[in-house]
């Protein structure tokens, strides 16, 4: 089975400007989990996920710090002064863009399991040859393949 026969190709995709408040709202709106971001041309520059805005919303605990019997304490805050500072940063700041895991249209059903089982990883966006995205594959897209089709027939 061909990727192309299963991937989303209604693609919610943001560019590295996007504020963390504007993509917050696009994954409660949408009810996903992450998405593709992309240049002005529709190429693929990163991803990002609901993960790595809670990883990067989270609060600094209290921290002590002994250089050598000077003490420095770095006080605890908490995630409503976190948000105020970090709420307008635009996702390039916290984005994926360095190992982007990919497939191709064409490719086989295999080649998306081999990468959700080695890199445990959500979605995987589905580009073309100029690295445009086109669609995007998820874990649930998967399983319910598997469920619907291949179990249901077993």
């Amino acid at each position: 089975m061909k990727i192309k026969d299963f991937m989303i190709t209604d693609v919610i995709c943001v560019t590295k400007d996007t504020s963390i408040k504007n993509l917050l709202k696009i994954l409660v709106e949408h009810k996903i989990g992450g998405v593709p971001v992309v240049d002005d041309n529709n190429k693929l520059i990163g991803m990002i996920s609901d993960g790595d805005v809670i990883r990067y919303v989270q609060p600094k605990g209290r921290t002590v710090y002994d250089v050598f019997t000077l003490v420095l304490v770095s006080e605890k805050e908490d995630l409503r002064q976190k948000l105020e500072y970090t709420i307008e940063h635009p996702v390039e700041k916290i984005m994926h863009k360095k190992v982007i895991h990919t497939v191709r249209s064409e490719g086989q059903l295999e080649d998306a399991l081999e990468i959700f089982s080695r890199y445990r990883i959500k979605k995987i966006p589905v580009i073309n040859d100029e690295n445009k995205v086109v669609g995007v594959i998820s874990r649930g897209d998967i399983i319910r393949y598997i469920s619907t089709k291949l179990v249901a027939n077993l």
